[in-house]
């Protein structure tokens, strides 16, 4: 049981990447700093869940939980910055060119693509970003990953 339940939210983890990657490579939508810091706890939690299966258990689902939740603050955190509530990161709110080299913005031949931003909406379904879909999926992946846990 507890092997079908780790599955399951390693799975969940697993699906979120590659939806990013879609919208991403798919579709042209640019992640923004927060988008990048919202994947990187699912790709623990993929690890984890590997792991979790390899090893067996309590501790492995309880830290993929604590992934789960991790990409679910930042997305809370993200949501909140797209709807104004509060104010979001310097280098993806304010159009900064941070990571691009001084050569490429002196050079008119390289193409640098405009920052994206943070506080901005780039996709929605049913009234919620992809931020707060990834909060919201990520909450339940981590009460899948608790109830691992809990399990044999």
């Amino acid at each position: 049981m507890r092997a079908r339940l780790v599955l399951i939210a390693a799975g969940g983890s697993a699906l979120m990447l590659a939806a990013a990657f879609v919208f991403q490579y798919g579709f042209g939508l640019a992640p923004c700093t927060l988008c990048l810091w919202q994947r990187w706890p699912h790709a623990a939690a993929v690890l984890i869940g590997a792991l979790a299966i390899l090893a067996g258990g309590r501790v492995l689902p309880v830290l993929g939980a604590v992934a789960a939740l991790t990409t679910a603050g930042i997305g809370v955190y993200h949501a909140g910055v797209e709807q104004a509530w509060w104010a979001g990161l310097a280098s993806c709110s304010a159009g900064s060119i941070a990571g691009i080299s001084t050569a490429d913005l002196l050079n008119p031949a390289v193409d640098v693509a405009a920052p994206v931003r943070c506080d901005e909406i780039a996709w929605s379904l049913a009234g919620l970003s992809m931020a707060a879909w990834n909060a919201v999926i990520s909450l339940g992946l981590a009460g899948v990953w608790l109830l691992a846990a809990r399990k044999r």
